[in-house]
């Protein structure tokens, strides 16, 4: 990498703390609500929102007293995402809010005495200088030079004013780091992607497979809520993991799967159901299209044959099958969510969604529903001007289908080669901390300095804030209105999102920011709102709601405009596919030049005294984001190393003793982890819950709290159908005393 043109800088606590402080409404070294914000008959106000602390956006009902300080958050229980019920995260939201550590007040890269630091700017100074740089490049290169990375609500406005200056490079990580080969392999399949949440009918499952799902860690609210009412109902639940998960506490049968080997097993399944005929003949006579290619394709995919790959034994693979397929049609394969794992994902998410076709569980009860959604029309503007041209030409040909921009090759878009026609010169980076969301650090780092200018979007001092040209101070998801939440579920519905108390410091909310944006850069047409009220308040009116009536109920339910959430009996179906039926051999792929039908491919195993490096999350936080937040850390406030016993003999590890890690590429971490030795664990691999380690000591609860995965993934093994970032290609050795030769601190 060449010298850096943009140093990190540390964000001084004038940076986040300069401006006046509201006092908390708790007293965190007592845990509890003071007692003055607490008084006899005092009255609360109930202002309505949906969670910002996970994708699943659960909505529910805040309250405040009237000294304008929030108390508690509750869950919406007209809501069908939470049904009433939040989880810890989004219980603990309002630390979010109380976080004394939160950005405070927009600052400014400048270079003073040589060396480059943050100094604090009015409003108007910072958007400013953002407008002129986005103006700038747009002007020397074409707007389409600029990109947005985005994680959360506010970031829909941000892609508005990209959009508005000629450029659609608008990319969330979410995408080709957590769940993209699902959308693309049951797009393949079906002609329709599983979206969010996914329409899974596990309230009537009889069999539900979780392969490397871990519900009940993951918190998937309304997933975790019907995963136990099915339990009560009598449903099978099969684990395929490594580890014993909570999930497969709550099992039947719980398969530790030799790491790598999942699409094996898959096939060995494929290869039993088709045999024994066990497959739903009528469904898959009726439905699909390539079944006798498929069932030539598994001929050989014996549980024998993935015995000796997964270390499964076959009559357990021939047990769980026949599990299935006594369930079927009220079974489900789970899709799963982050599934970039070894490069082949695709191809793996394409044999989950083929066992769900001969099982015939697509659009069937207890299998997978059809969804519904209300959509909100956009507000009158002129057309969006059509950009040039789009991050695919920086490489033509290449992730043909990708339904989504890919992050990460915006990334190496951005790093100047020759066989590149263009590169991004500017970054719009919205509520993502790259640093741990993309993978290969250093590859991150190099596009960063070859940036011309970057603005970062957030309501922490996360890492890559460090790197800004111009950080902009959101305020929380309890201090705004977003636009509403109109995802999918058996019923559709809409869910108001409003602040309950005037945002804390000198902080905005994104869609303020965004209209002075647009005047400064001569954009005003496309946004002719007075403000965000105006323009809910129109969208709503358009669906026979209003502004005042989601205030007052939170969410609204809509009939289904036809009674479709299950296939009728021996319906006609047609799917929107190339042949219009479910595609157990995809043309898609085929005619990519793609393997049609899935193949198993051996991955790279760990050299000795190394182990395969798992992650997963926690019930307590959400990645990265949350892992400051006092509330929940009061819960969790590190990760631990699942250590198998037999290792920890081998290295005579002992229970709570920090060790560091290095990777296969030589790369260590910065901090130590804590030992937790389990028999939950197998011998070749090691696990840790993702989003700790953080390096940036103004995260005065997360600075140095164990182990950061996201430094140790070095390696990674790029999905060729869409772009995917498998990263469980990485293997960890132990060090039992601190490898750096000085403190490494960002």
């Amino acid at each position: 990498m060449r010298s850096n043109r943009r140093d990190f800088i540390k964000i001084s606590s004038m940076g986040i703390g300069g401006a006046a402080v509201a006092a908390p409404a708790f007293n965190w070294a007592e845990g509890a609500i003071k007692a003055d914000n607490k008084k006899p008959g005092a009255e609360y106000k109930r202002t309505s929102t949906y969670c910002e602390i996970c994708f699943w956006k659960c909505a529910g009902w805040v309250y405040s007293n009237d000294e304008g300080h929030i108390w508690k958050i509750e869950g919406n229980a007209d809501d069908p995402h939470c049904n009433g019920r939040l989880c810890p995260r989004g219980t603990g939201g309002v630390g979010m809010y109380n976080d004394t550590d939160r950005l405070k007040t927009p600052l400014i890269r400048k270079t003073k005495n040589g060396k480059q630091v943050f100094e604090e700017a009015t409003w108007d100074e910072a958007l400013d200088v953002v407008a002129e740089n986005l103006k700038k490049i747009a002007n020397e290169h074409g707007p389409e030079c600029v990109a947005l990375f985005t994680h959360g609500s506010g970031g829909k406005f941000f892609g508005d004013l990209l959009k508005a200056t000629g450029s659609t490079n608008i990319t969330a990580p979410s995408f080709a780091q957590c769940r993209g080969p699902r959308e693309t392999a049951f797009l393949a399949t079906y002609g329709e992607i599983i979206a969010s949440p996914e329409f899974t009918d596990i309230r009537d499952t009889k069999c539900l497979v979780l392969i490397g799902s871990h519900l009940g860690e993951n918190m998937h609210n309304g997933q975790v809520q019907e995963m136990s009412e099915a339990i009560d109902k009598g449903a099978t639940i099969i684990t395929v993991d490594p580890r014993y998960s909570t999930a497969a506490s709550k099992s039947k049968h719980w398969l530790p799967i030799k790491p790598a080997t999942d699409l094996a097993l898959l096939l060995a399944w494929i290869n039993v159901l088709i045999t024994e005929e066990w497959y739903d003949k009528d469904y898959v006579e009726r439905y699909t299209y390539g079944f006798d290619q498929l069932k030539n394709h598994v001929q050989s995919f014996t549980p024998e044959w993935a015995y000796g790959i997964t270390t499964l034994a076959p009559e357990m693979i021939r047990e769980t099958a026949k599990e299935m397929a006594n369930a079927s049609p009220a079974v489900i394969v789970h899709p799963g969510r982050h599934v970039t794992w070894y490069g082949d994902d695709t191809q793996r998410l394409r044999a989950v969604a083929i066992l769900n076709a001969l099982l015939g569980s697509w659009g069937r009860k207890g299998g997978f529903y059809s969804p519904e959604k209300k959509s909100l029309p956009s507000y009158p503007h002129p057309e969006f001007p059509k950009p040039k041209r789009t991050w695919r030409d920086a490489h033509p040909g290449k992730y043909n289908l990708a339904l989504e921009v890919v992050s990460n090759d915006i990334c190496d878009s951005t790093i100047p080669s020759p066989d590149r026609a263009c590169n991004f010169k500017g970054w719009i980076v919205n509520g993502t901390n790259l640093i741990s969301t993309l993978p290969d650090l250093n590859n991150t780092l190099e596009a960063i300095q070859n940036l011309e200018f970057m603005v970062v979007i957030d309501t922490m001092p996360m890492e890559i804030t460090g790197y800004a040209d111009v950080v902009l101070p959101e305020c929380t998801y309890l201090e705004r209105y977003d636009y509403c939440r109109t995802d999918q579920h058996r019923e559709p519905n809409i869910a108001l999102r409003m602040p309950a108390v005037e945002p804390k410091y000198n902080t905005k909310p994104s869609w303020w920011m965004v209209k002075k944006l647009a005047s400064k850069m001569e954009l005003d047409d496309f946004f002719p709102w007075k403000d965000v009220e105006e323009l809910l308040d129109w969208q709503l009116n358009q669906v026979g709601s209003s502004l005042e009536e989601m205030k007052r109920l939170g969410v609204k339910k809509f009939p289904r405009e036809y009674d479709d959430l299950y296939f009728f009996k021996n319906q006609e179906v047609e799917f929107n596919t190339n042949t219009g039926k479910i595609e157990l051999y995809s043309t898609d792929l085929a005619a990519e030049g793609f393997d049609p039908m899935p193949v198993y491919t051996k991955h790279k195993e760990p050299p000795p005294g190394f182990y395969r490096l798992n992650y997963g999350r926690s019930p307590a936080h959400t990645f990265s984001r949350t892992a400051n937040n006092p509330n929940l850390t009061d819960l969790v406030d590190e990760n631990v190393l699942w250590v198998n016993p037999q290792v920890a003999k081998d290295w005579s590890l002992k229970n709570g003793q920090p060790i560091w890690l290095e990777n296969q590429d030589g790369v260590k971490s910065k901090f130590p982890i804590k030992v937790r030795i389990t028999e939950r664990i197998r011998f070749d691999s090691v696990y840790m819950v993702h989003g700790f380690g953080h390096s940036n000591k103004k995260l005065s609860r997360a600075y140095g709290k164990g182990v950061s995965d996201s430094e140790l993934i070095t390696k990674v093994l790029l999905d060729p159908v869409m772009g995917g970032t498998g990263m469980r290609g990485n293997f960890v050795t132990f060090k039992l005393e601190n490898p750096n030769e000085e403190e490494v601190m960002s």
